[in-house]
């Protein structure tokens, strides 16, 4: 049997063990040399080859043992990457650009790159000439173009200013537009270049017949109504995109696309433009159901039945239910240890039916709904409220809003008995009673809402602000007087890909008028300001960053510590207020109850790292303080909490679990109690205060009051000096912090 020598070679490479191919070489680094025009980051994303990093959090910890992302040597792609970096410089004006490559091998088993760049000089633009631009009277389409004289010969700017020039001439009647360029480096000056432009405008043209396809519930009228323009108007690209938002922001259009239509005919002349709108309709009625947990709120549940045409004209009718809170007593203790007991552990619900009228043709929408509401903020009250909210929304742009609201709202508070006398000293059960009892509260707000992120569920670039400002006063219905603002911002920087660095800064303030019942200067419980949770400053749990104060049953002031036969305090030391509590077991006052402020300032820092499609871990640094009104307590203290989180992306948005630290020590917070008096003829001898002195237990001649009592003397409440996973906040919940 023949066999040719090349098939023998071939097998002979084929059955060569692995172990006598060449080993992969691991890049430790990678070094630019030479580079002053671009910095070393944008040079190693014009390659293919990477060096080794530290893969968590990798601009933080560079010497690590741990997430360790690996690269291997890719040769062949070495000689590309010098034409990589040769082609990135002359692209961006160096066109004498060299580029060469060195290797070391400190181990057999790894490699250190380094190339050598020699920039050279750059050309730049001498002259620079728009050709055919004169077309317009008031308007120069030449002014502030990307490209200048002065600047570099960049094809990035020479392809920038070319897509100026047609976009303004295609929104000023000119969509045949079309734009050519050259340059040319005179022998005696080869590194400056004289730039031209040449405009070929076409015809001047105006918008054409305009034709509708695929509406079936939707009126043609509304359409028309939507578009920004008219046949016969001046053509206009920039009105083409409005229009298309414009449709999109009707709820039962899901895809909409305006296109220039074909005159196969030729009996459109070029100076006409017929465009058709082409639309898919979603389905005209929708029905939501689902649930969720998180640490605030625990089990909860939702649903939602949605009319996307009601009545015609793009009305849209939403009726909504929630319930939260479920469960939260019995789990308590476990997964819902954020979300309350007692009266604060009940079930929260709301019932809402929402209607909008989209005003056709002003980018205008009307918003009212009617809502009756169960609603607890942890530790401070619980909020009953049956209302209405009324709302005129503008869009101004693409990323811009303005909402004028009106929300007057009958509100009954319970629980808020400690808030009240800690707060204003408001403490006994009548003056209580005033402020508990149905109120009305109508603020009238108008807010600013820009957003500029490429993402709306997981924004990697961009920036968000929200700007509010809310009056409320007899003027406007409200029992309640207060002015309160509010400002936030949001931005987004991808720092490297799958890296970004996110940073978020708030701060508001709410001044009270004189409440009309009671004659004090009272900001309502639901407009001050709280801070910690989820979406907050996550070292804390929610509300918990801010003045505080404790609770406690009366009878545990009155009893002895084991083996003592003296009380922590006597009937007539709580009486007249003296009563010092600091001997009571830290147990025994259970969670602080946060009173809030009337200034808030807080703001975070987050370093996020996407691994593979789904995944994202998180470093964090939350920062925040709260001031109270003058008389109201003394501020916060400026409370700084580091942490860690994982996020799962979802289709709903990042499932998030945060973990943070804070470092707060103890601090001095006043005690609430109920106050107690001596027993009188009218009451029940069943009602006397019990308590144990030695071991035994006694009947005092005193009962407890409706009263309630401020303590003179604070406590020193917090945990220990030092480091104590006792200590660490965890939160989960579904979207970004911020």
């Amino acid at each position: 049997m023949r066999i040719s020598i090349p098939l023998f070679l071939v097998l002979l490479i084929a059955q060569t063990p692995v172990s006598a191919q060449a080993p992969a070489v691991e890049v430790s680094s990678i070094i630019f040399d030479g580079n002053e025009a671009f910095p070393v980051d944008s040079l190693a994303r014009a390659i293919v080859n990477r060096e080794t990093t530290c893969g968590w959090f990798s601009p933080f910890f560079r010497m690590c043992a741990f997430g360790v992302e690996h690269e291997i040597l890719n040769e062949r792609e070495l000689s590309r990457d010098i034409l990589r970096l040769t082609s990135f410089y002359n692209i961006r004006g160096y066109r004498d650009a060299r580029v060469d490559t060195f290797t070391t091998r400190p181990t057999a088993g790894e490699v250190e790159l380094s190339f050598q760049i020699d920039e050279g000089m750059p050309v730049r633009v001498a002259s620079l000439t728009v050709e055919g631009a004169d077309v317009f009277e008031e308007f120069d389409p030449a002014a502030d173009l990307p490209m200048q004289v002065g600047g570099l010969l960049n094809a990035i700017d020479l392809a920038a200013t070319r897509d100026t020039l047609i976009q303004r001439f295609r929104n000023r009647g000119y969509p045949r537009t079309d734009v050519s360029r050259w340059w040319q480096l005179p022998a005696e000056s080869p590194y400056e270049a004289d730039v031209t432009f040449e405009v070929e405008t076409g015809p001047h043209s105006v918008f054409g017949p305009i034709s509708l396809i695929g509406n079936q519930q939707l009126d043609e009228d509304v359409i028309r109504q939507l578009l920004p323009f008219e046949e016969g108007q001046e053509f206009s690209a920039a009105r083409l995109i409005e229009a298309q938002r414009g449709l999109f922001s009707i709820d039962l259009v899901q895809r909409a696309s305006i296109v220039e239509t074909v005159d196969p005919a030729g009996v459109v002349p070029d100076s006409v433009v017929p465009l058709q709108v082409r639309i898919t309709e979603a389905e005209a009625h929708s029905m939501y159901l689902g649930g969720g947990w998180s640490t605030s709120d625990c089990l909860n549940a939702e649903t939602r039945w949605t009319s996307r045409n009601f009545h015609g004209g793009a009305r849209r009718l939403q009726l909504r239910a929630r319930v939260s809170n479920l469960v939260a007593d019995q789990l308590e203790r476990g997964v819902c240890y954020q979300s309350g007991v007692g009266d604060f552990g009940g079930m929260n619900w709301l019932v809402s039916a929402e209607f909008s009228q989209p005003l056709i043709g002003q980018a205008v929408a009307l918003r009212s709904s009617l809502f009756f509401e169960r609603q607890s903020l942890q530790d401070v009250f619980v909020r009953q409220a049956v209302g209405v909210d009324l709302s005129l929304s503008q869009t101004v742009d693409a990323n811009t809003s303005f909402t004028l609201a009106y929300r007057p709202q009958l509100t009954q508070l319970e629980a808020a008995e400690v808030f009240f006398c800690t707060s204003f000293l408001v403490c006994t059960p009548e003056d209580v009673f005033s402020l508990q009892e149905p109120n009305w509260l109508a603020p009238l707000s108008v807010s600013m809402v820009r957003t500029s992120t490429n993402n709306i569920l997981n924004p990697t670039r961009g920036y968000q602000l929200l700007l509010n400002f809310e009056h409320s006063s007899a003027v406007t219905g409200s029992e309640f007087r207060y002015d309160r603002a509010f400002g936030e911002v949001a931005a987004y920087l991808e720092v490297l890909p799958g890296q970004v660095l996110a940073a978020r800064l708030g701060g508001g303030w709410v001044g009270a008028g004189a409440f009309v019942l009671g004659g004090a200067d009272i900001v309502h419980p639901q407009k001050r300001f709280f801070s910690g949770g989820a979406n907050s400053v996550r070292g804390f749990a929610q509300n918990q960053l801010g003045p505080r104060v404790l609770t406690v049953d009366p009878a545990r002031l009155l009893i002895a510590d084991a083996g003592e036969s003296t009380p922590i305090c006597d009937p007539d030391e709580i009486m007249d207020l003296t009563c010092n509590a600091n001997a009571l077991d830290p147990q025994a006052f259970g969670t602080p109850r946060p009173t809030g402020g009337s200034k808030v300032f807080e703001g975070g820092v987050e370093y996020r790292v996407t691994w593979g499609a789904r995944f994202e871990t998180a470093a964090f640094v939350d920062f925040g303080r709260i001031w109270t009104e003058r008389g109201s307590g003394g501020p916060s203290r400026f409370e700084l909490a580091p942490g860690v989180g994982i996020r799962y992306l979802s289709r709903i948005g990042p499932i998030r679990v945060d973990v943070g630290y804070p470092f707060r020590g103890n601090e001095d917070l006043q005690v609430v109690t109920s106050q107690v008096r001596a027993f009188g003829a009218g009451d029940d001898s069943s009602d006397k205060i019990s308590r144990r002195i030695a071991g035994e237990r006694q009947v005092i001649e005193y009962v407890p009051s409706e009263n309630l009592a401020l303590l003179a003397l604070p406590v020193d409440f917090g945990p220990s000096d030092g480091f104590f996973l006792s200590r660490l906040q965890l939160h989960l919940s579904i979207g970004q912090a911020f």
